[in-house]
């Protein structure tokens, strides 16, 4: 009997001990388990600010949740889209309307071209569009040999261009330029008929006529370019070369050269070097002939586009 209690009483101890160093387990971390709470070496999470450190240098510049930028576009082709049918009916149309205007101007005077153009200011700058256009496919352009030609002369000449267009010829010289055409876009060009300019006599240094001596009555343009000059002055004519060709139609040089003498002008050179334009230059003589003599002016074909 006695040693029946002497066991009951040692499995409580047991018991009792057993549950008491349980509850120590629980509760007091191991030597290990307090390493690897304090050590980041053994961590499995390691520091957010080296995780931070890794993102940042293998995700470049954007943050990890943006996308990365698109590729850069291609560049353009250099190949250019062909036309659609709209465009290409609109090409047609600008060019037939340029084709009248210019037809137009080779085949009626002066005084009639403005008028014509006073009714409605816009057609000049069809015509002049679409000149532009055709002057894009020359390899040289006429106004740029003129202006070399200036800036090789004395910068204080002054200088009357006759038909100036958009007024290049002001804008790339050093003179002082009186810039004349039928229409006026800009307040230094003056609008008038070019046979009859408000510029006094005997004013200017240089007469320039690039590609305008148009219409009819292209005679009184060179008349009024004689009475503007000084004794001594230049007067330079550029012109489509197919209209001093006279096995084409065209007129004969020689011919066109003493009627321009017949003025009182004395011709210094002629330059037919180049496939698309002629040069004429003359000097104004410093003594005029007081006799009035009857001119034969040659005919100018008009320099007219064919239909494409």
């Amino acid at each position: 009997m006695e040693s029946r209690v002497k066991r009951r009483n040692k499995r409580e101890r047991m018991s009792k001990n057993s549950s008491q160093s349980q509850s120590q387990s629980h509760s007091i971390p191991s030597q290990k388990q307090q390493q690897s709470q304090t050590s980041p070496r053994f961590s499995r999470n390691p520091p957010q600010s080296k995780r931070r450190k890794c993102d940042a240098t293998s995700s470049a510049s954007f943050p990890p949740s943006s996308p990365p930028p698109p590729p850069p576009p291609p560049p353009p082709s250099s190949v250019s889209k062909p036309l659609s049918f709209l465009d290409k009916m609109k090409a047609k149309l600008r060019g037939g309307h340029f084709r009248m205007l210019n037809e137009k101007l080779y085949t009626c005077s002066g005084y009639e071209a403005l008028n014509f153009f006073k009714k409605d200011p816009t057609l000049f700058n069809v015509y002049h569009a679409g000149y532009q256009e055709q002057m894009s496919h020359w390899p040289v352009q006429p106004v740029n040999i003129i202006i070399r030609w200036l800036k090789n002369h004395s910068p204080s000449w002054t200088v009357a261009d006759f038909g100036c267009g958009d007024a290049c010829l002001a804008r790339n010289v050093n003179n002082k330029v009186f810039s004349i055409d039928l229409v006026s876009n800009d307040p230094s060009i003056i609008a008038c008929d070019m046979s009859n300019t408000p510029l006094d006599s005997s004013s200017v240094d240089v007469a320039v006529f690039c590609l305008s001596l148009m219409g009819i009555n292209y005679s009184n343009y060179l008349k009024e370019a004689h009475r503007v000059l000084k004794a001594s002055g230049w007067l330079l004519i550029a012109e489509v070369r197919s209209r001093f060709d006279p096995n084409n139609g065209g007129a004969d040089p020689e011919k066109f050269c003493r009627a321009v003498q017949g003025l009182g002008f004395t011709s210094t050179s002629k330059d037919f070097s180049n496939k698309m334009f002629v040069l004429f230059f003359f000097k104004k003589k410093e003594k005029q002939s007081q006799k009035i003599k009857e001119i034969e002016w040659p005919e100018l074909k008009p320099c007219l586009y064919k239909r494409r």
